[in-house]
């Protein structure tokens, strides 16, 4: 579950972690009265105007600018609240900017230069451990970072068994080039940061830029959280920070049956029960020279339910020129799934396109069966191939 960076920082600060401070408006009225709290509480004479979207390259977009005045702040809010906000990450189509967060200046002058790294927490799934990956090079895309100057990507490792270690931390702040007080403030830093990211159950904290003031100081200027959907009923006080409207509607309606569904751009409907198996259905229907339009799998406890549900959020997609539901009759029986098939086509109506489904396992006769007397425009196979096949005559 992805979540914004206001709530991102409020997570790593409950847990010690130093960031910039903010305060998070919804309109230009309220963005003034954020600037003026946020002037209280810290000082600040300027102000930086963020853009809240579940993207990154905000600033490229448009969506992160400095207000040096208390009318400016406004001004800038009122660009950014409602604008279309088009990143690398958006695609073409952008978000719209909601929200607005009102983050103290950091970047003051003093007596040594700023600098600006790159942090993250995750895990490595070849190893089955977490990494803690950083670079010198921050405030930049780490993708170019890690294409053009690999030498400058630095991984630690940490043991599942112990946890981080201190002398890792200290190791981490040594390549990073900080002495001092900086050093001391990034060891702190870096403890509070894994911390934070072990006890969330989150699967990526992604810190770009981490920052030394000039005054060497550590600071989270920006925060990525990714927080781990399988483990949310541990943290249920984090369901509240999920953002329906920052999501495909398509992936919101079908959380609501407990589907698995990711839109693609092709042309050919997927409804599977199993990831693997999922992944194998878009490979045959790319071979067989269609597109898959998503990724849906219905899980193992397919019934009639799931299946109209996986009907009509598929037939939203006005791309989609047929739907294969390919099911193995493993734990589910297939003549249900089936039968779940022909009352999901009568009660969705309307089904212009052709079916295809492909039934294997428990009863799979018998669903074909089912489905070759139904009279409906459905078509049956048995084999993967067979329903390649139909895909590749019908699309």
């Amino acid at each position: 579950m992805n979540i914004h960076e206001y709530q991102g920082k409020s997570i790593l600060k409950s847990f010690g972690v130093a960031i910039q401070e903010g305060v998070v408006a919804s309109t230009p009225e309220k963005a003034v009265l954020a600037a003026k709290e946020l002037q209280k509480q810290t000082g600040t004479e300027w102000w930086v105007v963020k853009a809240q979207i579940h993207a990154g390259g905000r600033g490229k977009g448009g969506g992160v600018k400095l207000a040096k005045s208390i009318n400016e702040v406004k001004e800038i809010s009122k660009q950014i609240i409602g604008m279309q906000l088009v990143t690398h990450q958006t695609g073409p189509q952008g978000k719209k900017v909601k929200k607005v967060l009102i983050a103290q200046d950091v970047y003051y002058p003093g007596e040594s230069e700023t600098s600006e790294f790159y942090m993250s927490v995750l895990l490595n799934r070849q190893t089955g451990r977490n990494i803690i990956m950083y670079s010198t090079e921050g405030g930049m895309d780490i993708e170019t970072v890690a294409a053009e100057t690999p030498h400058l990507i630095f991984k630690e490792e940490i043991d599942p068994r112990v946890g981080l270690q201190a002398f890792q931390a200290r190791k981490i702040a040594f390549n990073l080039g900080l002495n001092g007080k900086a050093f001391k403030e990034m060891v702190k830093f870096v403890s509070a940061l894994y911390n934070a990211y072990d006890n969330t159950d989150s699967s990526l904290f992604e810190i770009n830029p981490v920052l030394k003031t000039s005054d060497n100081k550590i600071l989270a200027v920006d925060a990525k959280v990714n927080l781990d959907d399988n483990a949310l009923f541990r943290h249920r006080d984090y369901l509240e920070l999920r953002d329906l409207a920052e999501e495909d509607p398509a992936e919101v309606e079908a959380s609501k049956f407990d589907l698995n569904f990711v839109k693609l751009d092709g042309n050919v409907g997927c409804m599977v029960n199993g990831a693997g198996l999922a992944m194998a259905t878009m490979d045959i229907i790319k071979l067989s020279g269609g597109d898959p339009a998503n990724f849906l799998d219905v899980g193992g406890t397919a019934n009639a339910e799931t299946v109209e549900a996986g009907f009509r959020i598929i037939l939203k997609d006005p791309n989609v020129k047929a739907i294969l539901i390919n099911i193995f009759g493993g734990i589910v029986r297939c003549d249900r799934v089936a039968q779940g098939v022909v009352d999901a086509y009568h009660s969705v109506g309307n089904i212009s396109i052709p079916v295809i489904v492909r039934l294997q396992g428990t009863n799979a006769q018998e669903g074909k069966e089912l489905i070759d007397k139904s009279g409906l425009k459905v078509y049956s196979a048995i084999t993967l191939q067979e329903a390649a096949d139909r895909v590749k005559e019908l699309v």
